[in-house]
């Protein structure tokens, strides 16, 4: 008897870690795009991630995925994630190839082609508006996930990489989100 409750204990243990597992990482929604961004190769380092803000304002719905990327097809650029409102993570660009979506910028090691090294991961917010709180579990999660696969050096937000030229991501409180990262 003793041998199967400790086993049945076991068991409710393994479950309920592969449950907060599950809970704590997000489904990701492959949308793929054909423009903005320059093929990779699985061999390419990854050692940043670059936070940003984004919406249509093209006309229509700002948060509507589709508006976003038709619009992003008009600039030529892209990010390899965008997070939804309700938290759904886009996946625009596979992580093996350069999304366009730096920009002119350097990292704080004074590197400028930041494109090249890290994976770009836009909030659907608007300058009045922040993230919800499933964006950023959702962005957390996913950052983690990112942290796992590659050397992250850094996790930063567009402002830090192009100061005076970029402000995003906007209203987020960016501290409270740096000490939810692994």
């Amino acid at each position: 008897m003793r041998f199967t409750t400790k086993i049945l204990i076991a068991t409710l243990f393994t479950v309920m870690a592969q449950m907060v597992s599950a809970q704590n990482s997000a489904a990701i929604v492959e949308k793929k795009v054909n423009f903005g961004y320059a093929t990779g190769s699985p061999s390419r380092v990854i050692n940043a991630v670059i936070v940003h803000s984004t919406f249509n304002n093209s006309g229509g719905d700002f948060y509507d995925i589709d508006l976003v990327v038709r619009q992003f097809s008009r600039y030529g650029v892209s990010a390899h994630y965008v997070i939804g409102r309700d938290g759904v993570i886009y996946r625009l660009v596979d992580e093996k190839d350069v999304a366009y979506h730096a920009g002119k910028s350097a990292l704080p090691d004074g590197r400028t082609a930041v494109n090249s090294c890290s994976v770009g991961i836009e909030l659907m917010t608007s300058f009045d508006e922040g993230p919800t709180e499933a964006q950023i579990k959702s962005l957390t999660s996913l950052v983690n996930d990112i942290k796992k696969r590659h050397k992250i050096q850094f996790v930063l937000r567009h402002s830090d990489i192009a100061p005076g030229r970029k402000t995003d991501p906007w209203n987020m409180n960016w501290d409270d989100f740096i000490k939810g990262i692994d």
